[in-house]
């Protein structure tokens, strides 16, 4: 049923709930009594969960109201790269993401490294190396609470922290949670409007749905790999986890417009959401090509296989990428290059006739730009028209005038690793800003905001699951004042 504004004074308050409803939660608790809630009668609506969760005396992080997900909370199970990528992405946008990690090694990538940030205070990693730049490049703007997932009392967290989420993230292998109680079907019981993403290598059915999924080996086996590299060289893998990334943003979409279903329906869903899957999708129009006309794609290094000359070029002193889109293009870039020959060459005057002399075109451009430095022909190309671009490495990269220009890099304080510099959020949203509130957490620093603030533990309680193993908390006192005005 789509839902519709009811005539009173109360209807713009009610269509706000559907925005922010930690604020609807807060206004609720404020002016209403708080009785016990038993979690098996919880209403499927989502103005229901609202009120569950106000009832509970639910607190969030506090964020500017104009965040775009601001009130909606995330249960981070996911750990590496995919899963955390893609809450990442929900943390910037205003989302309180609740990271859960083993209490003991936390994620996996805190130990992958080098390199390792060093921390500013020595005795904070007398017995580490210091923070991963790996774990630093996906956990920000998250809560760390450390709980062992197979004890009960830990089971009994983390259903409870379920109750008042909005959003689940997982990655592990397909049955794995459901033999640990934590399956979409379990779970869905608890709270019937929860997204409930599943991130792995092969999805959730099919004979592979039970192996393992590594970026490097779904490349391989996607197609990605195969068309990656020379023409005349062996297969390469792409120089970061794109499969990874490509499946987080793909899961990120995914939840988002799982949210939007759930403010229509107040019913959740269970998203299915697999590397190879991703990957077969962000194979475009190589795809595309494969399906309508049954060729074999090929390797083709930085030329394009249907553009002369598109591709990348040796100069006297490093790499450029030039490229004639169109037959104007191609004019102008031998005017630059003072290659008249190539302009009033007939058999040239057309990109069909350049791709049928591809070696010939490509050669004579390539001997030019080897006569002069790359900042040389950049000046030249500047006014061509076409398009060009230097191979920069990573200190040039962060030293672009435009990376500076639009401040890509941001800096957050870390408790032990002083200033963290990091790549902002790439959206530039202009009512709605996506911020970095937070730097990523160390192994457990919110167990003790989170078991207080979120589930209304009491100290003894807390304690008890410290002494019992079943929790990790930093000093109590540093993650109760992490929790402040929280």
């Amino acid at each position: 049923m789509v839902y519709r504004p009811i005539p009173s004074p109360l209807s713009a308050l009610v269509q706000r709930t559907r925005l922010y409803p930690s604020a609807f939660s807060r206004l609720l608790a404020s002016t209403r009594p708080r009785p016990l809630v038993n979690n098996a009668q919880r209403p499927s609506s989502l103005l229901g969960s609202l009120w569950n969760r106000a009832v509970s005396g639910s607190t969030r992080p506090s964020v500017p109201p104009s965040s775009p997900l601001d009130g909606i909370r995330v249960l981070d199970l996911s750990r590496v790269l995919a899963g955390p990528y893609c809450t990442m992405l929900l943390g910037d946008l205003g989302a309180d993401v609740i990271k859960v990690e083993h209490p003991l090694r936390g994620d996996d990538t805190r130990a992958w490294g080098p390199p390792f940030l060093k921390s500013t205070d020595h005795a904070a990693t007398a017995d580490g190396p210091g923070e991963s730049a790996y774990f630093l490049c996906t956990n920000r703007n998250k809560r760390s609470i450390a709980i062992d997932m197979k004890a009960p009392s830990g089971r009994r967290i983390i259903h409870q922290l379920v109750a008042k989420c909005d959003v689940l993230v997982e990655n592990y292998i397909p049955g794995k949670l459901e033999a640990l109680g934590y399956g979409y079907d379990e779970l869905s019981r608890i709270n019937p409007a929860l997204i409930y993403a599943s991130i792995s290598g092969y999805g959730q059915t099919g004979p592979y749905a039970n192996r393992p999924g590594y970026d490097v080996m779904i490349e391989a086996e996607a197609g990605l790999m195969y068309i990656t590299g020379e023409t005349d060289g062996p297969p390469v893998k792409v120089g970061v986890a794109i499969t990874d990334i490509t499946t987080g943003l793909y899961a990120h979409g995914a939840i988002m417009a799982g949210l939007l279903a759930q403010q229509r329906t107040g019913q959740g869903q269970h998203l299915d959401i697999s590397l190879i899957d991703c990957q077969l999708a962000a194979l475009a129009n190589i795809a595309s090509s494969y399906l309508t006309t049954g060729t074999e794609a090929q390797r083709w290094g930085t030329s394009h296989p249907s553009i002369v000359p598109y591709r990348g070029f040796a100069t006297a002193d490093g790499h450029i990428i030039v490229g004639g889109g169109n037959d104007r293009q191609f004019q102008s870039l031998c005017r630059c290059l003072e290659l008249h020959q190539l302009a009033a060459d007939p058999r040239l005057a057309t990109n069909q006739g350049r791709v049928a002399h591809r070696a010939f075109v490509d050669k004579t451009i390539q001997d030019r730009l080897l006569t002069q430095s790359t900042a040389h022909w950049l000046r030249v190309l500047e006014p061509s028209g076409t398009p060009f671009a230097p191979v920069n490495n990573l200190d040039q990269t962060f030293e672009h005038p435009q990376v500076k220009a639009r401040q890509v890099v941001q800096t957050v304080a870390h408790p032990t690793a002083g200033q963290v510099p990091m790549v902002g959020p790439a959206v530039r949203y202009s009512a709605t800003p996506a911020q970095i509130r937070r730097p990523p957490p160390r192994l457990g620093e919110h167990t003790v905001d989170v078991l207080t603030n979120v589930l209304g533990y009491q100290p003894d309680a807390i304690a008890q699951l410290v002494a019992d193993n079943v929790v990790r908390s930093l000093d109590p006192s540093e993650g109760l004042a992490a929790g402040e005005g929280e």
